[in-house]
């Protein structure tokens, strides 16, 4: 399995705090937590099962959390020497803030509260794991039609949170692009 693509899950909080600075909004500590989520679901999603941060999510009464950023950060921004991150990193991580960040906390929680991962943790006991092979499975799967699923109980697809790159033609023209993933292998072919 390859190594997780961020070095600590404070790396990306950081991140994402910063962001969050940039456009002068004080990020809440529950979005934060559900935008780390959110991050951490799709890129298993766009690489094949991989973590971006080495980091487990749990179910708390009001969404998933990070418990070590989470009791890490419960008071104040704890003095760690935050790394840079590989371009791969901000530019995913640009994608899920301009997909999510204009909401609020509560509206992610209450996105989060219909999504099957964490309703299942939630379900065996505040503080259950919630699975990253469960989170990119549920993120990963093609939207129903809109009768068949509640909309709390939807999660946008993954080509609508990665921000295609934008490079230029020979002739100077924009065009979009993204790296090219294999799909992942079945088992049995």
């Amino acid at each position: 399995m390859a190594s997780p693509a961020a070095p600590s899950s404070f790396d990306v909080a950081y991140w994402f705090i910063d962001r969050a600075l940039d456009d002068d909004e004080y990020l809440q500590p529950q979005k934060l937590h559900r935008l780390m989520y959110l991050a951490q679901a799709y890129f298993a999603v766009a690489y094949n099962g991989r973590m971006l941060m080495p980091a487990i999510f749990v179910a708390d009464e009001f969404g998933p959390i990070e418990p070590n950023v989470f009791r890490a950060c419960a008071i104040q921004r704890p003095a760690i020497e935050a790394r840079a991150l590989p371009e791969l990193v901000t530019h995913f991580l640009e994608g899920v803030w301009r997909r999510f960040g204009q909401h609020s906390a509560e509206f992610l929680s209450r996105q989060m509260s219909g999504h099957p991962p964490y309703g299942a943790a939630l379900a065996a006991g505040v503080g259950t794991e919630i699975s990253l092979k469960a989170m990119a499975a549920f993120y990963g799967k093609k939207p129903a039609p809109a009768s068949q699923e509640p909309a709390a109980a939807m999660a946008p697809p993954v080509d609508q949170v990665l921000r295609p790159r934008l490079m230029r033609s020979q002739d100077g023209s924009p065009v979009s692009v993204q790296k090219w993933m294999p799909r992942a292998k079945t088992p049995g072919k």
